[in-house]
């Protein structure tokens, strides 16, 4: 059954306070390693749109669904692929 899991993109660049481009690698690695297999996966908080986009790309096929949340929007569906 797939699990719920939420993302601050802000947890992948703690150490540091500023997303670098250059650790662009590390930070792929860890939400694909938060985010898990065939979960239900929502990504929020402060970030780079860079971050945001290259995140998504990384998690395509890994994930069931992926979903972007703000204060401003709520949940929106980036990509489903649930088959129910």
């Amino acid at each position: 059954m797939a699990e719920t899991v939420t993302i601050d993109m802000a947890t992948l660049y703690a150490d540091t306070g500023t997303a670098k481009l250059a650790e662009l690698a590390t930070y792929t690695a860890k939400a694909q390693k938060l985010a898990g297999n065939g979960n239900i996966v929502t990504l929020t908080g402060p970030g780079p749109v860079w971050l945001y986009l290259a995140v998504s790309h990384a998690l395509h096929g890994k994930v069931m669904v992926l979903k972007y949340n703000s204060p401003v929007t709520g949940d929106v569906v980036i990509y489903d692929h649930s088959p129910f």
